[in-house]
């Protein structure tokens, strides 16, 4: 059978128990050293047969359709197992041409002009409101959180990176002008209003984050210092002393990098300053899974390091700070992961249970992909002029722990900001 002697060759590490559909068991032990065990439950001989020559798609799909399940495991302990062991060994052959295409396709892939932008956003952010509010933190949070030692809540860890980020936009004074490209449902341009005194224009392509954020606009009594707008950031004409985007560069396009800075610094003002914040790979350009564009994010794609600063450089910007985090991704989603399956019930009642399987394996991948497949967060701060910011990063670190001493003597407790 070709899916045996694909396993016989793939697993290197660990122990893989399969189960196939006539009820005959296998099991595959890895012989490079040591890994964990689970098993595998192939319930038809269409998701062996799939499985056999389109994995990376095929995977997802038959979790999704119950064509296969774990077996005395987690779907977590699963997939940890195949990645570990697709990215360690030998990988699958079928898996390997399919790279080859994906990458020959990617430029195509990535083309989004607005109106497919608008497109690609509705398809993940404008689904019911409900679902995002039973596995975020209470602001909504949809990005990277800030775990400085790893035992944060969710909450305290949104909280810390909302002000680690406004401490490298330097906002050294009130009424600053910000623009936040890519506002999701508010909660960073919320947060530098209240906190900071700024006075800041969100926008995005989701009409169910846009009433969202302008309905938190108005409870929070900010309307008169927050507004939201329905625009693609390629609209945007007016210089600002701000720019700040988390989380939206993924969706950007590698055919669109150098448009992207090319506004971002007609946007700024000469003594302005941006942050960038955004998922990458730390083993260079490839290319999005093809069960993640299809299901999760069509269009999008966590780039490499080496393909945005080439757009920065020829747009005449100064990348004045970069920071890679690392692990911060795979703490934030085992949070959701684990909040979405105590929510699980509730989330199915909004959809169905393949929704939530889809939305399970979404999850479970994408924290594997910062465990195991090289997946980090980038921050790239960014000014026209070299003389823009102090000498040195001091003044980061000192307005970081400003905000933290602030909020412990602040009455409303450190989680009232969020």
């Amino acid at each position: 059978m070709l899916f045996d002697r694909i396993l016989t060759r793939l697993i290197t590490r660990g122990t893989l128990t399969v189960r196939y559909p006539d009820g005959h068991i296998r099991e595959y032990r890895g012989t490079a050293g040591p890994g964990p065990a689970a098993g595998l439950d192939l319930r038809d001989k269409r998701a062996v047969r799939r499985l056999s020559t389109n994995p990376g798609l095929a995977f997802g799909e038959e979790y999704m359709r119950g064509g296969l399940a774990p077996l005395n495991c987690t779907l977590f302990e699963l997939t940890d197992l195949m990645v570990l062991n697709m990215m360690e060994g030998a990988g699958h052959p079928a898996e390997k041409l399919m790279e080859w295409v994906r990458w020959g396709r990617r430029r195509f892939d990535q083309l989004n002009p607005a109106g497919r932008s608008r497109r690609n956003v509705a398809h993940h952010y404008d689904l019911n409101g409900r679902l995002y509010a039973l596995f975020l933190d209470r602001d909504r949070q949809y990005s990277c959180a800030w775990f400085p030692t790893g035992e944060e809540t969710l909450e305290e860890a949104q909280l810390l990176k909302k002000r680690h980020i406004a401490s490298k936009l330097k906002l050294d004074r009130p009424d600053l002008e910000v623009l936040d490209i890519g506002c999701g449902w508010g909660g960073m341009a919320l947060h530098l209003a209240r906190e900071h005194g700024a006075r800041v224009t969100g926008i995005t392509l989701s009409t169910e984050q846009l009433e969202t954020a302008r309905a938190r606009a108005a409870e929070a009594g900010l309307s008169d210092r927050v507004r939201f707008e329905l625009m693609d950031y390629r609209d945007w004409k007016h210089p600002v002393d701000r720019i700040v985007s988390v989380g939206m560069f993924e969706h950007v396009g590698i055919d669109h990098y150098r448009t992207f800075f090319r506004t971002v610094k007609g946007a700024l003002k000469e003594d302005g300053v941006a942050l960038i914040h955004a998922i990458g790979r730390a083993d260079g350009p490839g290319s999005t899974n093809a069960w993640i564009t299809k299901y999760i994010f069509p269009g999008g794609y966590s780039p490499a390091l080496s393909e945005v600063l080439p757009a920065v450089e020829r747009s005449g910007l100064w990348a004045t700070d970069i920071e890679v985090l690392r692990l911060h991704y795979a703490h934030t989603i085992a949070h959701w992961r684990r909040r979405f399956a105590a929510n699980r019930d509730a989330i199915q009642s909004l959809y169905d249970e393949r929704f939530c399987r889809m939305f399970e394996f979404y999850l479970v991948g994408s924290e594997l992909a910062f465990r195991r497949m090289g997946h980090m967060n980038w921050q790239i701060q960014l000014t026209r002029s070299m003389e823009t910011l102090p000498l040195t990063r001091d003044y980061m670190v000192d307005a970081e722990r400003g905000m933290a001493a602030e909020a412990r003597h602040d009455a409303r407790g450190p989680l009232a900001t969020g």
